[in-house]
């Protein structure tokens, strides 16, 4: 009885902390300390990204791979050392884009205000503000995120979903992170930009089961097209592929409806027409692109409050690439 009334109390304690923490999160968290931060990286953003708009997946796919592994610290973003393979090494990150635009950023933001706007408060903001330069949805980024102090490579296979997972494992990464089945979808979506690498849908083009076979949940013409087109050979580690073909610096319903055709270009993708549930809020995303905005902004806003440092912990980080 008495193990059990601790356990309760603990668990309470760490609800309140949780929500302790999300508390300081604030709009305008810098709005004293460094009032021209989100500014500059609005500005910085809306001048660069309309130049190489397919930046904006790449910035978005960061901020997504930071939360899921430790929470929006800018793990992500730290270099390994001789003593540590930092998540930035880990194979899972070795495609992710979009470091030397966030490290930029950084230095014109500590010649603004030395040691005030943290890494992982730049890579949540510049997320948001590049999906909205290629007119996409805008949400709220409450800010005062810290640094981590710990970058953790092996962590990457263990938190972060992958192009092969099924719809179980998916649902249970982003439990695993706080997140939930239609935020699963909705974040999905995102997949509206951006392109995929020829290496990680070879196996699903060329050898599905081992017996030299393509997966059969994907259509049999987009197969071939892909064999035709693009992705040539099972060995072809180069040629990229776009996600939402026609459209991939668009944001827009696009991947839903390639999703429905069974052309979804990764298992994952494919893995959303295994349950009812998850086709039903495919169909309810699709019903306006008003209604997919308003879900994909609530998503987001979840996302990047997954496992925030607050107040004195972690630490501000002088370059993002370095732990102080």
């Amino acid at each position: 009885m008495g193990s059990h009334s601790y356990m309760k109390v603990w668990i309470l304690c760490l609800i309140a902390l949780i929500g302790a923490t999300h508390a300081q999160l604030e709009l305008g968290f810098y709005s004293k300390s460094c009032p021209n931060a989100e500014k500059i990286i609005s500005d910085y953003v809306n001048e660069h990204i309309h130049k190489v708009p397919s930046l904006a997946a790449a910035l978005l796919r960061v901020h997504f791979h930071d939360c899921f592994v430790r929470g929006c610290d800018g793990s992500v973003l730290v270099t390994s050392t001789k003593n540590n393979q930092a998540e930035k090494e880990a194979p899972p990150n070795l495609t992710l884009r979009g470091f030397d635009f966030i490290e930029v950023l950084k230095s014109v933001l500590e010649a603004e205000c030395p040691g005030v706007v943290s890494c992982a408060d730049i890579v949540a903001l510049t997320a948001r503000d590049s999906i909205r330069a290629i007119g996409g949805p805008y949400w709220n980024v409450p800010t005062g995120r810290r640094d981590g102090l710990i970058s953790n490579g092996a962590l990457t296979l263990q938190f972060l979903p992958a192009p092969f997972h099924n719809l179980t494992t998916l649902i249970g990464r982003f439990r695993q992170v706080g997140l939930d089945i239609k935020d699963l979808v909705v974040l999905s979506g995102a997949h509206t930009i951006g392109i995929g690498h020829c290496s990680t849908i070879a196996t699903r083009l060329y050898n599905f089961t081992g017996n030299g076979d393509a997966d059969p949940s994907l259509d049999s013409t987009y197969v071939q097209n892909l064999k035709t087109t693009k992705c040539k050979s099972i060995a072809d580690q180069t040629t990229l592929v776009e996600m939402d073909p026609g459209s991939r610096n668009s944001f827009d319903l696009g991947y839903y409806k390639q999703v429905l055709k069974r052309r979804g270009l990764f298992q994952s993708d494919s893995a959303l027409l295994d349950s009812v549930a998850t086709r039903n809020i495919i169909n309810h995303e699709l019903t306006s692109t008003d209604t997919f905005f308003r879900d994909f902004t609530l998503s987001m806003e979840k996302l990047g409050r997954i496992g925030v440092l607050t107040g004195t912990q972690g630490e501000i980080r002088k370059i993002c690439s370095r732990i102080n």
